[in-house]
This record gives structure tokens, sequence and C-alpha cells, in this order.
């Protein structure tokens, strides 16, 4: 039994040691993006954001309740492992996401890994040029 359970400790620190250095990062710290700052009258950054699929990202959208705002970006969304979105520190664990909007002043973060390379836009629904933004996974 002893020569069991030995065995069983090695096998298990060694599958431990051969996780891709991709799967630790999972499991440990997410890459924090620059905020989307929401605001009626502000464009949107016309800088993509660039990410690296596999990667575990959280990305922080704020509205300072000037106008009700929304950001939405079904393709990006359909793409990704969504840990969870957290807002007013309650977290929300969703199976998806299409947009997330805001009534009043607040913010959500959103957990997730990117699993399809591609570029992907992001935008204000019924909104101009001026609230689009594009998302780069490579």
């Amino acid at each position: 039994m002893r020569r069991f359970i030995h065995r069983t400790a090695m096998v298990a620190a060694l599958a431990m040691l051969a996780l891709p250095l991709s799967a630790a990062n999972l499991i440990t710290k997410a890459t924090d993006l620059p905020p989307l700052q929401l605001s009626a009258g502000k464009a949107f950054p016309k800088e993509p954001i660039e990410l690296e699929a596999g990667k575990y990202y959280r990305w922080k959208i704020e509205s300072d309740g000037t106008s009700e705002m929304a950001v939405a970006a079904p393709d990006f969304f359909r793409f990704i492992w969504i840990n969870e979105v957290v807002v007013n520190d309650i977290e929300i664990r969703p199976l998806g996401l299409d947009s997330i909007e805001f009534d009043d002043a607040g913010a959500a973060v959103i957990s997730f890994v990117p699993i399809r390379p591609g570029e992907f836009e992001y935008f204000m629904p019924n909104s101009g040029e001026a609230y689009r933004g594009k998302i780069v996974v490579r």
C-alpha cells in the first residue's frame, strides 16, 4: 500500500511539473488591460488592444454615468473563455456574453482567456465610428 501511495504521489508531482507555462498562468495572475472608460462624448481608443491566445486577462470597463452606455463585442466574446464578470463585488460566471450596458455610473471587470486568434471589433450599439475599437488576438 505504501508503494502505491508513493508512486501515486510521484506521478502527481511529475504531472504538475509537466504543465505548460500558459496553463500555469491560468491558475496564477491575470494580465490587467488598460480600462475602457465610458463617458458621453468621449471616443473609444484608436489603438487596438493586442492580446495573446491562451493568456489570462482582466479588462475593466467603467462608466461615469453621464449617459446610458453599452459595449458590445459579440464576435470577440464568442471566442473567449470567460472566467467571471465582477460587478459591485458580485462574481458572475456566465457561459457567454454579447454586451454590457451601464444605466448609471459603475464598473464591470471581465476575466477571460482568448481562445481564437483574429481581429475583433468592440463597439457601442447604435453609435458612430467614434465608438468603435479593435481587439487583435495573436
